[in-house]
């Protein structure tokens, strides 16, 4: 199968796990060893300022990643120029960098919500995993589109 870093993943009508049901999902990492993405299109009940490590920070809103590691927060971004050591994934999104630097420009209004999104969790695939699931028709694979992955949270698609 195609490398899928950078694809959009939705859930096909058939799909009856409740974590995955009407969900989007970015691809940030594919390779031999497995899979990594983002549910882009499910808003988390909190914001960044009502975590308390951030509650100096601004209303930012958090999405739910997926299900797995949901104690910790992830991102992906387009500001490599200001947010150092992220990963390429396509175009010009990056998954990951320096989270203090990027916090500090969300502070300062630097960064927004079109620049980056945090997660809280991320979904994961072991080798083959996600292959398995994309040729039994769970999901639709689709090119990169930033409308989606960085529009308004009213504006993100439903599977």
């Amino acid at each position: 199968m195609a490398h899928l870093s950078g694809k959009i993943l939705t859930s096909a009508p058939s799909m009856d796990d409740p974590v995955f049901r009407e969900a989007v999902i970015f691809i940030a990492e594919h390779n031999e060893n497995g899979a990594l993405g983002f549910v882009i299109n499910k808003i988390f009940e909190r914001n960044l300022n009502e975590l308390v490590e951030f509650s100096s920070s601004p209303a930012f809103p958090l999405f739910e990643g997926g299900p797995v590691d949901k104690e910790h927060l992830y991102f992906i971004h387009k500001r490599n120029d200001l947010i150092p050591g992220g990963i390429w994934i396509t175009e010009d999104i990056y998954y990951s960098g320096n989270f203090k630097q990027a916090i500090a420009y969300i502070n300062n209004k630097t960064l927004t919500a079109s620049d980056i999104k945090i997660f809280i969790g991320y979904c994961g695939w072991d080798k083959g995993d996600l292959e398995a699931e994309i040729a039994e028709g769970c999901w639709i694979v689709s090119n990169y589109r930033e409308d989606i992955i960085f529009g308004r949270s009213g504006n993100l698609p439903k599977a």
